[in-house]
């Protein structure tokens, strides 16, 4: 092979190393700054929202990604949540809308299919941040 070619795809393979490194590194940015957006509306923790949705159990009934487990599908699949309009098609789509519904859903929609849970009002705003970052 001749020099110049071996230079051309030197730098063909350096171009394209560069542009996934780029690729990874806006992913990296994207995902924190949706995290910190997320914690910020909510006043709540992501991470420990992830662990109360493993803990309570939301994964049986729901697909929700990034939760070990949560493949159910009684209800609807929680991935781009945040940017829904509205929660359960009655509520606004806002953190403590979202709060109310994770605690008292058969107050707010009697007879609906998904139980009211034992969880405070600490670990609701956790269990909202997590789920304002699924955006897709």
């Amino acid at each position: 092979m001749p020099s110049s070619l071996r230079w051309l795809a030197a730098l063909v393979l350096l171009a394209v190393a560069g542009a996934i490194a780029s690729g990874a590194v806006l992913y990296v940015e994207t995902r924190h700054s949706n995290q910190m957006r997320a914690e910020a509306i909510t006043g709540g923790n992501s991470d420990a929202g992830s662990s109360i949705i493993a803990r309570v159990g939301c994964g049986s009934c729901h697909i929700i990604p990034g939760i070990t487990g949560a493949t159910g599908r009684v209800g609807p699949s929680l991935q781009g949540i945040a940017t829904r309009a509205t929660i359960a098609g009655v509520l606004s789509n806002d953190p403590s809308q979202m709060r109310r519904w994770f605690k008292h859903p058969q107050s707010v929609l009697p007879g609906n299919g998904m139980p009211d849970q034992p969880i405070t009002d600490r670990e609701a705003r956790d269990v909202a941040a997590y789920l304002y970052t699924l955006k897709h």
